[in-house]
């Protein structure tokens, strides 16, 4: 009887433990899966914002060829700053990699910088220009709206970045493979880089 008595009392303990180890398990495994598709998650948001950076940089590039045929007629002095921002724009067409694009956009930020301050000093006849005021005034818009992608993208690679290193869930994240990697943010350069291009007389 007390044999029997035992038993059952080890079996019921044999049993519970059973049981806390197989919930254990399946709260782990839930949790893993949870933490994966985060990081799946989070890494579409981050191509999603890189993909709407180089939206606008493109309408950008688009309004260059027309921004210097205008200037052209006007400030034929300034063929080399013109010069500069078509292979800025050029470079800046070309680039693959997050960094690649970063460093090519702040050159043409620089070069189309150095061109409207030149304009603004030596050629006041362009107010009159119709076509350059609109360029004008679709450049301002382009440099407002990628700025608050470029805001979106580094929020995204921010919350990335973190979770990626925050035990434990960079125990999963380092599973995961190369796409998997800390991101770079799209940040300017310097102080100066960190202005709109300006592009107001």
């Amino acid at each position: 009887m007390l044999h029997s008595l035992l038993w059952s009392t080890g079996a019921t303990v044999g049993v519970i433990i059973g049981a806390v180890v197989l919930v254990l398990i399946i709260a782990i495994v839930a949790w893993w899966i949870s933490t994966r598709n985060n990081f799946v998650r989070l890494k579409n948001r981050v191509e999603e914002g890189m993909a709407t950076i180089d939206v606008y940089l493109k309408k950008r590039f688009d309004l260059i060829p027309n921004l210097v045929e205008t200037v052209k007629g006007y400030a034929k002095h300034e063929s080399e700053t013109l010069e500069k921002v078509v292979a800025a724009r050029n470079l800046s067409m070309g680039a693959k990699t997050t960094e690649e694009k970063m460093a090519a956009a702040n050159n043409l930020s620089s070069s189309l910088r150095t061109l409207f301050t030149a304009i603004s000093e030596s050629y006041p006849q362009l107010h009159a220009n119709t076509n350059f005021l609109d360029l004008q005034s679709q450049l301002k818009r382009i440099e407002g709206e990628l700025e608050g992608a470029r805001r979106y993208y580094n929020g995204v690679v921010k919350t990335f970045n973190t979770k990626l290193e925050i035990f434990p869930a960079n125990i999963v994240g380092r599973g995961m493979g190369e796409e998997y990697t800390k991101k770079a943010y799209f940040e300017l350069d310097s102080a100066e880089e960190r202005q709109n291009v300006k592009v107001s007389f």
